[in-house]
């Protein structure tokens, strides 16, 4: 089973900074003001702006919010390219390690919380690839289709295949695999390997507001995306062949748009199911950060409180 190794550049260096919060929180302003107190670069983990040609219904950094503070890991991929939490650590490890050297502060910031819990404690990867074995699986793929293949896998490993989309092709098969190379589901091992791996140390800090704040956050933000042409973005993406069934156009937003799109649903409908879904997400969001006790919790508003607690944090641990 491969384990990531430790990276030597935070042995006794600069800690990681991880600022999560459910979506419309306000975490991008609060990251640049924090991030020009703290010396601190940034570092994405939203699973979906680390997609290029993907700009409002991800609610990106602004360039001259990019300007200011300088972001990493914003357009590292295609929208049909896949793209997990594996290669989001292989590509995120070497960058905030690089940053600890050149001494600033990696402040890591989103709302993707296997992202940031991958990248401070690693990744069960699984056994290494078997050619023979991804062969045959390939080639069952070809003679069945990808359908039968995610129905073994419910049989083989329902939790595993609850985790990923019908249609994340790489990720099915690399689950099935992983159980027909060793004959444990992937799901087991991940449980076994339990996130004890310190990679990086890390200040964690979780920010939220009252509820129906956030809602009406949400449901503002949601008229701004529609405003800023999110319809229009979502027809070029469309028109450059990139398929209504790509994973990343699954993603809330480009869901609806490209059903609105097709005819199935109004632009009024649209609008609805997109805000009803990001609330749903962002209550997910809380659930999972809740669950870590590792997270400070604070008012979106108090960034005097953050950054004391962030300052002394490093202070402690530098």
């Amino acid at each position: 089973m491969r384990k990531n190794p430790k990276p030597t550049a935070f042995e006794g260096g600069i800690p990681l900074v991880l600022l999560a919060g459910p979506t419309a929180s306000g975490k991008t302003s609060l990251s640049i003001e924090l991030a020009s107190r703290i010396s601190a670069e940034i570092v994405n983990a939203d699973s979906m702006q680390i997609y290029r040609r993907m700009e409002i219904g991800t609610a990106k950094p602004t360039a001259e919010e990019r300007r200011r503070v300088p972001h990493h890991l914003i357009d590292v991929a295609d929208p049909d390219e896949p793209f997990d939490a594996a290669r989001y650590l292989d590509i995120a490890g070497p960058v905030v390690e690089v940053m600890g050297k050149r001494g600033k502060v990696p402040l890591v910031v989103g709302g993707t919380g296997l992202y940031m819990r991958v990248l401070t404690r690693g990744l069960c990867q699984g056994p290494s690839s078997d050619p023979e074995v991804k062969q045959r699986l390939i080639a069952e793929e070809k003679s069945k289709g990808l359908d039968a293949l995610y129905c073994d896998l419910l049989r083989i490993d329902p939790e595993s295949a609850g985790k990923i989309h019908p249609n994340d092709r790489q990720r099915i098969i690399r689950a099935l695999e992983v159980f027909y190379i060793g004959g444990v589901p992937l799901s087991i091992m991940q449980k076994a390997h339990g996130f004890r791996q310190e990679l990086f140390p890390a200040v964690k800090v979780f920010i939220n507001r009252d509820r129906k704040v956030l809602y009406e956050r949400i449901d503002q933000r949601v008229d701004r995306m529609l405003e800023a042409g999110l319809e229009d973005e979502v027809r070029g993406l469309l028109s450059m062949g990139y398929s209504a069934e790509l994973k990343a156009m699954q993603s809330i937003g480009y869901r609806q748009m490209a059903a609105h799109i097709s005819g199935a649903i109004s632009i009024q409908e649209a609008a609805f199911e997109i805000k009803r879904g990001t609330r749903h997400y962002a209550k997910r969001q809380i659930t999972w950060f809740r669950a870590d006790h590792e997270f400070r919790n604070f008012d979106a508003d108090d960034i005097e409180g953050i950054y004391n607690y962030v300052k002394e944090q490093l202070a402690i641990r530098n």
